[in-house]
């Protein structure tokens, strides 16, 4: 059964972290820009690196503790995933951010940019996903 729990604690523990990381570094938490700047050897690299290991074990834990089963793997073939990671890097580029960085830190500082651009992804994936489900009968 859903509860509201988890994603509530979920949403609270991004937002607390974003938080912490602009009032302790001065750093906007896009995940695109955190980890452009880890691969691309920043000066300041180590607490990119850092940011980018718990957010590949903070689901691991949960998962392990909370005793969660893990999602089912995608169905979806291997062209497709390096395609759609493309699109995403192409848009994340187009749009001078993620959806971290704009909807998470850009719409919390009260940026008019970063509302535009969050309006702009998620108009944009509603749209996506209607035309591949229903209007294409994909997935």
């Amino acid at each position: 059964m859903f509860t509201y729990t988890t994603p509530l604690v979920g949403g609270l523990l991004i937002g607390v972290s974003a938080v912490m990381l602009l009032w302790c570094l001065g750093r906007i938490a896009g995940i695109a820009g955190i980890v452009w700047g880890a691969v691309s050897a920043q000066p300041d690299n180590a607490w990119r690196w850092l940011f980018i290991v718990g957010l590949l074990l903070g689901p691991f834990a949960y998962h392990t503790l909370a005793a969660v089963p893990y999602p089912a793997p995608s169905t979806a073939p291997w062209w497709q995933a390096v395609a759609g990671g493309l699109l995403v890097g192409f848009g994340v580029k187009l749009g001078s951010g993620c959806t971290s960085g704009h909807g998470v830190c850009g719409i919390g500082r009260l940026s008019l940019r970063s509302l535009l651009a969050t309006l702009t992804f998620m108009a944009t994936g509603i749209a996506t996903v209607y035309v591949i489900r229903h209007v294409l009968g994909v997935l």
